[in-house]
C-alpha cells in the first residue's frame, strides 16, 4: 500500500519506517529541510533504540522515501498520516495549528479520494475540525467533488521502545464510522495483526479519548504512588515495601508504581494538561486531573528540598554530581525532565551543576548553552570528583550497580540523593553513605 507520512518527529518516523518494514512504500514528508536531506544520509534526529538501522535499511531499499514537497506526498498516498506536533498552547491546552495546516495542505493538492488518518494525539473533536478546513479547502478550489474519510488511530509508543511497541502492539484504535476506510485500516495494519485480533473499533470521539484517558491514567499512578510516598516517609513507612504489597495485587499490578521525581516527557504533562483543558471548555471540573498535575509538580521539587535541608540552606558554591537527564531511560528526551527543575533550583541558589546522561548530553547542551554552572562529562564517574555530593535523578541501567567504594572515595563527602530508589538502605549504611530516597 501507498503510505503517505506528515511529520518526521518520534511519532511519524517511527510509524513509517515500521509501515515500510513490512512491504508498505512510504513517503515521509516534513517542513524542515535540514532534517530531512540528514535523514536521506542516515542521521537520525533523535535516540530510539533500533530505528536508526530501520530508517536506513527501508531507505536504501527505497520502501522508505523522505521529502519536503507535500504536493509529492499527497499524490503518493492512499493514505495519509498527519503526525505533527500538538504541543501546548498558552493556557495548556492542544495547539492544533500544525494539524490542521497539513489538513489544508492536502486539500489544496489532493486529486482524487483520500483516507485521512490523526496519528497525532489530539483533542476529541478534532477529526471534525479537519473535516471542516479540508471541506472548505475543497470547496474553494471548485473541487467539492472530491472525498475523504477522516480516521482516528492513536499512537501507543512509549520513547525508548517504540519501534517494539510500533512493531507489536498490543492495540490498534481505529475511530470510523466508514466501513470503506474500516477496510483500508485493516489492509493496512494486516501485518501486525495475525496472531489474534487487536484491532479495537470505535467512534471517532471515542477513539480521540481513548489516547488522552490511557495517557492520564498512567499519569494518574505515577502520582498516586509519589503522593504515597511522601505520606510513607513522614508515617515511618518504606514505600518499596508498600509498593510490593499493592502491586501483587494483579487488579493493581506493578507498572507505573515506582515512586521517584514526577514524570516528564513529550506526553504525559502535555496530555494530562490538554484534557484538563478540555474539561474546561465543557464547564466539567476535572478534580482527579488536575490534582494528579498538581502533585507532579510539586514532586519535581522533592530532590531539591532534600538536598536544601541537608545543607541547612547553604548551597552557594557547592557542585553537584548529577546522573541521569533524560525524562526516561532508552531516550534523549529532556521535555519537563525532573533534571531540569532540579538543575535549574540548584543554579537559582548559587550551586554548580557537573552531570552525565548516556543519550541526553547533546540536548543539554542544546538546552543551557554557555551555562557556566554546567559541565558535562563523558562518564559518570568523571562527574564525582570534586562534587559535594552525588544525584539519581533517571534511572538508566549503567547507574544500578556502581562502584560505591569509588563513589565515597570520589565526593567531597560521602552523600547519595537517589531520585530512583536504586540502592538498598541497609547496603549504603554499611558503605557508611549517608542515602536520601523517596518515601523511605
Amino acid at each position: 500500500m501507498k503510505v503517505t507520512v506528515f511529520g518526521t518527529g518520534y511519532v511519524g518516523l517511527v510509524q513509517g519506517a515500521v509501515l515500510s518494514e513490512v512491504g508498505h512504500h512510504v513517503v515521509c514528508v516534513d517542513i524542515d529541510r535540514q532534517r530531512i536531506d540528514s535523514l536521506k544520509k542516515g542521521q537520525i534526529p533523535i535516540y530510539e533504540p533500533g530505528l536508526e538501522a530501520l530508517v536506513i535499511d527501508n531507505y536504501k531499499s527505497g520502501r522508505l522515501q523522505f521529502t519536503t514537497n507535500a504536493t509529492e506526498g499527497v499524490e503518493h498516498g492512499e493514505v495519509l498520516f498527519i503526525a505533527v506536533g500538538t504541543p501546548p498552547d498558552e493556557d495548556g491546552s492542544a495547539d492544533l495549528k500544525y494539524v490542521l495546516s497539513v489538513a489544508e495542505t492536502i486539500a489544496t493538492t489532493m486529486q482524487d479520494a483520500k483516507i485521512i488518518i490523526d496519528k497525532s494525539t489530539v483533542p476529541v473533536g478534532t477529526a471534525d475540525k479537519v473535516s471542516a478546513r479540508m471541506n472548505e479547502t475543497l470547496a474553494a478550489r471548485g473541487r467539492a467533488d472530491l472525498t475523504f474519510d477522516v480516521v482516528s488511530n492513536p499512537e501507543f509508543l512509549k520513547e525508548g521502545s517504540a519501534v517494539a511497541d510500533c512493531m507489536r502492539p498490543d492495540r490498534i484504535v481505529i475511530g470510523t464510522s466508514s466501513m470503506h476506510a474500516e477496510g483500508v485500516m485493516r489492509e493496512l495494519y494486516a501485518p501486525f495483526n495475525r496472531n489474534h485480533e487487536k484491532m479495537i473499533v470505535m467512534d471517532v470521539r471515542s477513539a480521540e479519548l481513548t489516547k488522552y484517558a490511557a495517557n492520564c491514567m498512567l499519569a494518574t499512578k505515577i502520582s498516586f504512588m509519589n503522593e504515597m510516598a511522601n505520606l510513607a516517609e513522614k508515617l515511618g513507612a518504606d514505600i518499596e515495601m508498600v509498593r510490593q504489597g499493592i502491586g501483587s495485587d494483579p487488579r493493581i499490578g506493578y507498572q507505573f508504581i515506582y515512586p521517584g521525581v514526577g514524570y516528564g516527557g513529550s506526553c504525559f504533562p502535555k496530555d494530562v494538561q490538554a484534557l484538563v483543558r478540555t474539561a474546561d471548555s465543557i464547564n466539567f471540573d476535572a478534580r482527579v486531573l488536575k490534582a494528579v498535575e498538581h502533585r507532579n509538580n510539586e514532586q519535581k521539587t522533592v530532590l531539591f528540598e532534600k538536598i536544601s535541608k541537608h545543607f541547612n540552606g547553604e548551597l552557594k558554591g557547592k557542585v553537584f554530581a548529577l546522573w541521569g537527564l533524560s525524562f526516561k531511560p532508552n531516550t534523549d528526551d529532556m521535555r519537563d525532565a525532573p533534571s531540569r527543575v532540579l538543575m535549574e533550583a540548584l543554579w537559582t541558589a548559587g550551586a554548580n551543576v557537573q552531570a552525565f546522561d548516556p543519550e541526553a548530553m547533546n540536548e543539554a547542551r542544546r538546552l543551557y548553552p554557555n551555562n557556566a554552572s554546567l559541565r558535562l562529562y563523558s562518564n559518570k564517574e568523571d562527574t564525582l570528583k570534586r562534587a559535594d555530593a552525588l544525584v539519581i535523578i533517571t534511572e538508566w541501567q549503567e547507574f544500578k550497580a556502581p562502584d560505591f567504594d569509588q563513589i565515597a572515595i570520589s565526593l567531597n563527602q560521602p552523600v547519595i540523593f537517589d531520585g530512583r530508589n536504586l540502592f538498598d538502605t541497609d547496603r549504603m549504611k554499611s558503605k557508611k553513605i549517608t542515602y536520601y530516597s523517596i518515601g523511605r
